[in-house]
């Protein structure tokens, strides 16, 4: 079969033929990827930044955003069958007995570090055409998702820092008026998104969907299909070069959550000044080296004590959150079923993904298809 493989020894990325993968325990499944997204990760390891293979091989497959299809199924499948829909998780937890997250399926709070992801760290991806996969880390998909479940592991950052936002604004009153229906947790509070790409846009689109008043902060400047898909789902625009960070808070008042977005130590530095009183701070990108940024640790410090803020690292997502996030799928396609259709840039063959992931991305997710209803 074909796949995509990046090869750190030799700096190369390329399609590969690889022997097809068999199931070789019970409760595995085959699976005929359908969809597979590129995203900032995948440039990383194409460009050597990280990235490890399996341990005895010289290339990663990559890929970890993926829907795919159930061929067959193992004697002990219980809750699949073929043609079921599926995506699967990304992070395999580590072998020691003594990490209690690993141990309870939490993998996504690993202690250790000795995790695997596929496609990203020492086990192969889902660019390829067809892989095998176990029952426990597989998410069903309605059929009438087909389309867009492709979205669902970048949602599922924004799905795993609303849940932790959620559960501490339970435990940090006076946050929560318990007269609030529950599909609207964040009525009354304000959110502040960083940046405007694809987990930039999933997460405004989160936050309006729980209630919060949501503005979105970047550098284009409109009109750009990527700020017209903000005005359509109901948050506000504002562009760095038309506002500063002090102008936008004056304009918010109270900043509850700022939800980062970016991967740029500056600008998220920059953002935590205008946090506001008890407000949470959510941080999900992961920035290279950048250039020394200047700062007042002891004045950032003394803030956070004074005005209760929260600081909070989200990394990685459990099945939890992408059963969260497929729900939230369903509710976006129905709610902006322009603006979803919109955040799928376009479907390519698998011929052109070495070339897509390190070109500059012409839209907002790119998608390699294997699907020859794939366009």
């Amino acid at each position: 079969m074909k796949a995509v493989a990046v090869f750190p020894g030799s700096r190369e990325t390329k399609v590969v033929d690889t022997e097809e993968p068999r199931i070789t325990e019970p409760d595995q499944v085959t699976l005929r990827v359908l969809d597979v997204g590129i995203c900032g990760t995948d440039w990383e390891i194409c460009t050597f930044e990280y990235g490890t293979p399996p341990p005895g091989d010289d290339h990663l497959v990559l890929g970890h955003e993926a829907l795919a299809e159930v061929v067959t199924a193992g004697s002990a499948v219980e809750r699949f069958e073929p043609g079921d829909l599926v995506v699967p998780t990304v992070r395999r937890p580590c072998p020691h007995p003594g990490c209690l997250a690993c141990r309870s399926g939490h993998q996504d709070y690993c202690y250790t570090g000795d995790f695997s992801e596929r496609g990203i760290k020492e086990a192969h991806g889902y660019m390829a055409e067809s892989v095998v996969d176990h029952e426990r880390d597989l998410v069903l998909v309605q059929p009438d998702l087909r389309d867009v479940a492709v979205l669902t592991e970048p949602l599922t950052i924004a799905e795993k820092a609303l849940g932790q936002i959620l559960w501490m604004m339970r435990h940090r009153p006076p946050w929560l008026d318990p007269r609030t229906p529950g599909e609207e947790r964040g009525r009354g509070l304000s959110a502040l998104v960083l940046g405007i790409g694809p987990v930039g846009l999933l997460g405004a689109m989160t936050m309006v969907s729980a209630g919060f008043t949501t503005y979105v902060y970047s550098r284009e400047l409109p009109p750009h299909p990527r700020t017209d898909l903000v005005g359509a789902i109901g948050a506000t625009y504002v562009s760095t070069r038309n506002e500063t960070f002090a102008e936008l808070a004056e304009r918010i008042g109270n900043v509850d959550v700022i939800y980062e977005a970016v991967g740029h130590s500056h600008f998220a530095l920059e953002a935590l000044e205008v946090l506001g009183t008890n407000g949470i701070y959510v941080l999900t990108g992961v920035p290279g080296l950048q250039a020394f940024v200047e700062a007042d640790p002891a004045r950032l410090m003394r803030t956070m004590v004074l005005k209760n803020q929260v600081l909070l690292g989200t990394v990685n997502a459990g099945a939890d959150d992408f059963a969260a996030a497929l729900r939230n799928l369903d509710l976006f396609r129905r709610r902006w079923p322009e603006a979803v259709r919109t955040l799928i840039a376009g479907r390519h063959p698998l011929e052109r993904a070495a070339g897509l992931v390190l070109g500059r991305p012409a839209g907002i997710k790119t998608v390699i298809s294997f699907d020859s209803a794939g366009g």
